[in-house]
């Protein structure tokens, strides 16, 4: 999975690299349809004025985002945050709208390149989907256990805002009373939308209760030994700055003195306010968590929940069909590696198994969460000695493998992935809950280490913001649909390249393949279905072996993050069908590297527009 921004008052995060369109790249060149030479110098002097309109218009949208500068290891504006508030919102999809009639009124779309015209649905799109969106504003759970700025604002601070000089120092202390307003911003829209029937369940309150009291417990909030999470932080960057001799010993202790008083007279009582309104208004939870099917407009914003998340037209019935024959099929592939490792019993005693026997776990202490890091590790640097065998282009940046902080960790919780910048002076990080080793079993972890890793999130991810031959827009564009249908599909891809050196692993990739699968059925029998919580987990246990810590975690998080986890499935079986068309369509002239470069080279798409890039490509290649 990976990592996703909170979505209100961000734009989409983009790159901060500048498009040299003035020398075609491959994957442009591949992607041009045949045209005489005047026609090109036409198409492409209308793509490259395009494409500095895009330019400019992306890097005002970026001004708006102080968090989005951040996040690209940019420094302007680097003591603000965003504005939160609704008003806001709506300025921005306004300026959005005029952005997309003034690209309509000065671009002629028939005189662009294939990636040109790429570029402009893109564009378009996304304005579409924000506008539609628009009216369910108030659909959307602000605080869960899955997303609440509550927990992200630590994160933020801890992992992004880089402490280089004094001013960055400066700028820290400022943005942690800039946070405290944003939350505050944002739990009167929580009020707002509890007030009209809107509210997520009671283990979603429980879960923000928990993370807000985790950061404000320690010092210097509380009479304890150990520091709170913000403090270490402060405390540690000061110190950095310290032994680097940038500052000296009466500046940091200044440092640190604004750092206290911003935490204690911002930071502590708008934690306090929060955790105090989720604990009085927790009574009109539902005890038995449902899907958002019973809000007022429900239906309606579950169905363009799963158009944003699968980038398609398919219906909550289509979903939940494919989802039953995918789970049949896997369980079929189950059931003879079961055979093939000569268990007796059913699949389910299988399970079992799986589930209890000790070899498939590293221990629950410390040198066991270093062991599941460490061994995550050589299965990476395995798959990295294959890649240029089935890639062209490479990913430049770095990866890191870490345990979730303590103040987010959640037993059972997925692995998820975090970009790194552009520039690769931050890398991307593969983070993994380790509170809880029961629910980490080792036999699967080979695959979610290729899903989030290379050939992953990472990969994918990074080459996307390494891009040079796409607008700067699109190389951090989201959909969900191709990143995590790429992620899913690299779990399989890992196979061709050797990966899953015994059964048990290959057993243990099935497993997560089953597990995006029933997410389909599951997903739309909460939302869509009426099913509860508790009929949601029961489907889940009975299809897969996953340890029920995770199965909880994973049912949670669906209730409160609708349609999101259909994308997984439908992306990778759209990818496995243009991967099929291609190597029907070339036959011997099928190259795995051009397709997966074709893939990968112009960014996240959705799912029409990359099939009507793999079309081009195969074109090129007849």
């Amino acid at each position: 999975m990976r990592l996703y921004l909170p979505s209100l008052a961000l734009v989409s995060l983009l790159t901060a690299c500048s498009p040299d369109n003035s020398t075609p790249t491959a994957s442009n060149d591949t992607l041009k349809p045949a045209a005489s030479a005047v026609s090109n110098v036409t198409q492409q002097s209308e793509t490259e004025r395009l494409n500095v309109w895009f330019a400019e218009k992306y890097e005002q949208q970026l001004q708006r985002s102080p968090l989005s500068l951040t996040f690209l290891g940019r420094k302007e504006r680097y003591d603000e945050i965003d504005d939160f508030s609704l008003a806001e919102q709506k300025r921005r999809l306004k300026i959005q709208g005029a952005d997309v009639a003034e690209l309509k009124a000065n671009f002629e779309y028939n005189k662009l390149t294939a990636e040109g015209k790429m570029s402009y649905d893109i564009w378009v799109y996304q304005y579409e989907s924000a506008k539609e969106g628009e009216q369910y504003a108030h659909n959307a759970y602000i605080f869960t256990q899955m997303q609440g700025i509550q927990a992200f604002a630590a994160q933020f601070l801890i992992n992004f805002h880089k402490v280089d000089d004094v001013s960055d120092m400066h700028a820290y202390n400022k943005r942690i009373a800039g946070i405290s307003k944003g939350i505050s911003e944002l739990l009167t829209q929580a009020q707002y939308n509890a007030e009209l029937g809107v509210r997520p369940p009671k283990f979603a309150y429980q879960g923000v209760i928990e993370q807000a009291k985790n950061l404000i417990t320690g010092q210097p909030f509380t009479d304890a030994e150990q520091d709170s999470a913000l403090w270490a932080d402060a405390q540690s960057k000061v110190n950095a700055l310290l032994t680097a001799e940038k500052i000296d010993q009466a500046t940091a202790e200044q440092l640190l003195a604004d750092s206290k008083l911003a935490l204690n007279s911002h930071f502590l009582p708008t934690y306090q306010a929060l955790v105090a309104w989720f604990e009085q208004d927790i009574v009109n939870t539902d005890e038995i968590a449902t899907g958002v099917g019973k809000q007022k407009n429900g239906e309606a914003y579950y169905n363009y929940r799963l158009k944003t998340s699968t980038t398609t037209q398919l219906t909550d019935e289509q979903i939940h069909q494919i989802g039953l024959d995918e789970v049949a099929r896997i369980t079929g592939e189950m059931q003879a590696i079961k055979t093939k490792v000569g268990f007796k019993g059913s699949l389910h005693e299988f399970f079992a198994f799986i589930k209890s026997d000790d070899q498939f776990y590293y221990p629950n202490t410390d040198e066991g969460r270093q062991g599941y890091i460490t061994d995550t590790d050589t299965y990476l640097t395995f798959i990295n000695e294959q890649l240029p065998k089935y890639f062209g282009i490479l990913p430049k940046a770095d990866l890191v493998v870490k345990r979730v902080e303590a103040f987010r960790e959640q037993d059972g919780a997925a692995q998820h992935y975090s970009s790194g910048t552009p520039d690769g002076s931050r890398p991307g990080v593969y983070y993994a809950h380790l509170s809880d080793m029961r629910a980490m079993p080792k036999n699967e972890m080979e695959a979610i280490a290729y899903h989030e890793g290379n050939p992953g999130h990472h990969m994918q991810i990074s080459i996307a913001q390494e891009l040079t031959s796409v607008p700067q827009f699109r190389t951090q564009a989201g959909f969900t649909a191709y990143s995590e249908g790429w992620g899913l599909y690299s779990e399989l891809l890992a196979k061709e390249m050797g990966a899953y050196q015994n059964d048990y692993s290959d057993f243990g990739r099935l497993i997560t393949e089953i597990w995006r699968a029933v997410r389909l059925v599951v997903d739309t029998g909460l939302h869509a279905k009426g099913w509860n919580e508790q009929q949601a987990i029961a489907y889940f246990k009975d299809k897969t072996p996953i340890a029920e810590g995770a199965v909880v975690s994973e049912v949670r998080r669906y209730i409160v993050w609708p349609g999101q986890a259909t994308a997984y499935k439908i992306g990778m079986l759209k990818i496995l069908e243009l991967r099929s068309y291609a190597q029907q369509a070339l036959g011997d002239k099928f190259d795995i590297r051009g397709f997966h470069d074709t893939v990968l080279g112009g960014g996240a798409l959705p799912l029409d527009i990359l099939e009507r890039r793999v079309h081009s490509w195969v074109k090129t290649q007849k």
